[in-house]
């Protein structure tokens, strides 16, 4: 089978890695990818907002499954063009990609088929939002509608923090994603993450992970892309996957499907467990980044043929296996992310892989045979471990042999899993 993988962050650098190992394989490209990527596909720089470019690439090399990997080119219907030119691909279609690209169009569903989400109300200008914020009180949770590069969200736990974040989308921080605001209620329990793909019809339950939004040590400071992250996560019980499956995943399949926006591709639901159970704090429609680095470190089976039974509806005629060991991985950051940082900086080492552990390649680029960082989050160390604690301690060992001096991590990755394993 001839690939094209379309991405460049360490999702893709994760996602290429593990699709390189499958024999169904004959040739691998990659758009517009990175060095770490490099060692796996060849690097094609294409501008994947060409849609027509992507499109004749893959009909010169006879390219028979694409591949895409980040969610803006999802939203904007790169895999319905390619879908229309005759080309497997796996990835939602532009409307069913709403429920990442949307937050309201989101909790809206939600509301339609009695799928458990907070509370809430959607805004298109600042007083109104702040009229609703002074009723309900804090915390409270205010969301850009839009794509924001997961920095879009503020956990307000005054009511001054809720009314600065609301003003902060309307005077354009984030750009055409905040021309409406969500604001919902504050929903108290562990959060986790859930990956089930699904092909329209059948749907196939993936792993479960924990990420670490903030930036700091503690669960302090800003929301971020994600610092980190782990799975399995000990908070997804097999009760509770079988009451997220029966309560979230099949209600939004059946619901997506009866709008007439039919989803094929990978649902990441964001949960929050609850008392009550688990609730829908949000839906990505692509692999998360960093839990696609952990989850594709657990994967046992061919990845290959399970992304294309679900981009060719086969997907009841596949399974997933996976190994019963942790894994955990730390971002590498630019000194000052999410804020302002330094482009460019030299990345002098990176220590090579074991069977244990491995650095994926997030927002790297060689520069005058160079290796340096281009991003805000460069790397993800990331490692297995018969449990947590193991997986934490070898992906730190690792993490220490990176020779970077920009770069920063929190030291706290699987905190949480580290208790419940020491109790």
């Amino acid at each position: 089978m001839k690939v094209l993988l379309i991405g460049s962050g360490g999702r893709e650098h994760a996602l290429a890695w593990k699709i390189a190992q499958s024999p169904l394989l004959e040739e691998f490209y990659a758009a517009p990818g990175n060095p770490g990527i490099a060692d796996h596909a060849t690097l094609v720089s294409l501008n994947v907002e060409d849609h027509a470019a992507v499109i004749a690439f893959a009909k010169e090399k006879a390219i028979d499954f694409v591949v895409i990997g980040p969610e803006a080119p999802l939203v904007a219907g790169l895999a319905d063009d390619l879908r229309a030119a005759g080309i497997a691909t796996f990835g939602p279609s532009k409307a069913a990609a709403q429920l990442e690209g949307s937050k309201g169009f989101t909790k809206d569903l939600c509301a339609r088929y009695d799928i458990p989400t907070g509370a809430y109300q959607r805004f298109k200008t600042a007083e109104p939002a702040k009229q609703y914020v002074r009723e309900q009180g804090a915390p409270i949770v205010i969301k850009a509608d839009g794509l924001a590069a997961g920095k879009g969200v503020t956990v307000a736990m005054t009511e001054t923090e809720a009314l600065a974040a609301i003003d902060e989308c309307f005077e354009g921080a984030f750009g055409a994603a905040g021309a409406e605001v969500v604001v919902e209620a504050f929903l108290d329990g562990e959060e986790a993450s859930f990956f089930c793909l699904s092909d329209g019809n059948t749907a196939l339950a993936l792993a479960t992970a924990q990420d670490h939004k903030r930036v700091g040590d503690g669960d302090t400071g800003p929301n971020t892309g994600g610092m980190g992250a782990y799975s399995p996560a000990p908070v997804m019980t097999s009760a509770m996957v079988e009451r997220t499956m029966k309560e979230i995943i099949e209600p939004t399949i059946s619901g997506m499907a009866k709008d007439g926006n039919p989803f094929s591709g990978v649902f990441f639901a964001g949960l929050m467990i609850t008392a009550k159970g688990p609730e829908l704090i949000e839906y990505n429609v692509r692999f998360g980044d960093p839990e696609c680095q952990v989850l594709m470190m657990r994967l046992k089976s061919d990845l290959l043929p399970i992304l294309y039974a679900t981009a060719t509806g086969t997907l009841d005629k596949v399974e997933a296996e996976w190994r019963d060991d942790a894994a955990l991985t730390v971002v590498l950051a630019s000194k000052g992310y999410p804020g302002a940082y330094d482009k460019n900086t030299p990345i002098a080492h990176i220590p090579d892989a074991s069977e244990e552990a491995k650095v994926f390649h997030a927002g790297t680029a060689m520069k005058d045979g160079r290796l340096v960082a281009t991003g805000g989050r460069v790397l993800n160390v990331t490692a297995f471990g018969k449990n947590v604690t193991e997986a934490q301690a070898r992906a730190y060992a690792l993490t220490d042999k990176v020779e970077w001096e920009n770069g920063f991590c929190r030291r706290d990755i699987g905190w949480q899993a580290v208790a419940r394993e020491k109790a």
